[in-house]
């Protein structure tokens, strides 16, 4: 990829802090023009004569003169600063009225509005920063819990790239070694041992396998643990979500069947962001609507990690028990039961003990006490089991890396299986280079326009 067809030479602006009215905003301009354009519509020192990361007091001024706020104005000089380009930041008071001319201003002094994730594109195309890493910054922005926000930081800071950076490096003395074999097949030389070449590719495959795994974990921690409440209708469910969010998110009744969909909401517990998902009950139903909900139960239970069943002590109904079971397989299972306040739960135990898997964790409650939520709050957290998150930390995250992960994890595969089989060394090189192909994907060394596009569309305007 070349990285001067991503380069703009115009010179772009846009207000990098939440929309709306605040005590102070900041605008961003950067390009090659940022200071000769921001200088225009300055009244303090001359930009030209500013070092680079220095701050000054000014005021920016219309194209009639007139003052429209008085601002502290950052100075970043090329190459050292988040673009990579001349940037300007510009700390003004946050009414919008005030973002609004400076913006105005700014691009009456020649600047351009910039387009979503722009500023950080072009530290991409730059050299500021891998694309793995840029992809970091937005999810740095977008991170809602503190393990969220560690595995975004380590992954900005390159910890993830550093990874990628080692198995490239194996992958190309990998290469090295079977063209060599190519180029003096005649001559009947052979550069390294099949078994050592064989466990390098076994090594290469645990590292992406590791990476590959972590996914699992790392789409949790960055969208939040999925987490699913299920059970047949009136057991609680609806109640519980509202308990356990703190909050009358969703509709509760005695009515049978009043969820007809799932319901989705958020909580923070023990710095881990969890996705709790109320779904409809769970019954034989002819009724079309209330069947479509049952249906997406199902498929709310196949993508939890963790399973909420909900068992109604006063009317114990296990009829469901085999069909709920069979999709919670390899999942983190907690049984609740619940409405204690009304009956004890000794025949309903009696009656799942020989249905449930052994050390299937059961809790018997009643949603409307918050001493019984917390409990079930303290157990759901120990299902999660969560990894702990640490500076060093590199667990994957992103949709797209996973895919290109897999991938390449195919690849490797294949060359294994060829060199266990004797395969030819040119079929191998083309297997182990689909594996390169792949990891330089997520680094952005093998990209497209149309992939960067989608990936930068995703940003805020000023990021």
């Amino acid at each position: 990829m070349n990285t001067l067809e991503l380069t703009n030479n115009d010179t772009i602006c846009a207000i990098s802090t939440p929309q709306g009215r605040g005590g102070l905003a900041v605008v961003r301009v950067s390009g090659p023009q940022a200071l000769d354009n921001t200088q225009r519509c300055w009244q303090g020192k001359p930009l030209a004569d500013m070092g680079t990361h220095t701050v000054h007091l000014g005021n920016i001024v219309d194209r009639t003169g007139d003052v429209l706020d008085q601002v502290m104005l950052t100075i970043y000089k090329a190459p050292n600063s988040f673009t990579g380009e001349d940037v300007v930041e510009i700390a003004c008071h946050g009414s919008t009225w005030i973002q609004q001319q400076i913006i105005q201003t700014l691009i009456d002094m020649g600047c351009r509005q910039a387009t979503a994730g722009e500023f950080t594109r072009r530290a991409f195309a730059n050299g500021r920063m891998d694309l793995s890493q840029a992809e970091a910054v937005a999810d740095v922005i977008d991170a809602q819990s503190r393990s969220a926000l560690r595995v975004a930081m380590n992954q900005m800071r390159g910890r993830y790239s550093d990874e990628l950076r080692a198995l490239r490096e194996k992958l190309l003395h990998f290469v090295s070694l079977i063209e060599l074999e190519l180029d003096f097949s005649e001559e009947d030389v052979t550069f390294a041992d099949r078994s050592e070449v064989t466990a390098l590719a076994h090594e290469i495959h645990a590292l992406i396998s590791r990476l590959a795994d972590s996914y699992r974990d790392g789409n949790a921690i960055r969208n939040g643990m999925p987490v699913a409440i299920v059970g047949q209708t009136n057991a609680g469910k609806s109640t519980l979500l509202n308990a356990l969010l703190r909050d009358d998110r969703a509709l509760v009744s005695d009515i049978h069947g009043t969820t007809r969909d799932t319901i989705e909401d958020t909580v923070i517990m023990s710095g881990t962001l969890y996705r709790f998902i109320d779904t409809a009950g769970i019954r034989q139903s002819s009724d079309t609507v209330e069947r479509m909900g049952i249906e997406r139960t199902w498929q709310a239970i196949d993508k939890a990690n963790i399973v909420l069943w909900i068992v109604d002590v006063t009317s114990a109904d296990t009829s469901m028990a085999h069909d709920i079971l069979g999709h919670c397989d390899g999942k983190a299972l907690i049984v609740v039961l619940n409405k204690t306040d009304l009956d004890d739960d000794i025949a309903t135990r009696s009656e799942l003990n020989d249905l449930l898997p052994e050390g299937t964790p059961v809790v018997a409650i009643s949603a409307k006490r918050v001493s019984d939520v917390e409990a079930l709050r303290d157990l759901i957290v120990k299902a999660a089991a969560q990894p702990e998150v640490g500076s060093d930390a590199v667990i994957v995250t992103n949709a797209r890396h996973y895919q290109a992960l897999t991938r390449a994890r195919d690849a490797i595969a294949r060359a294994i299986d060829g060199l266990e089989n004797g395969l030819s060394g040119d079929l191998l090189d083309q297997d182990i280079r689909e594996c390169l192909h792949w990891l330089g994907e997520i680094t952005g060394e093998i990209t497209t326009d149309s992939i960067l596009a989608e990936i930068f569309s995703h940003f805020c305007i000023g990021k």
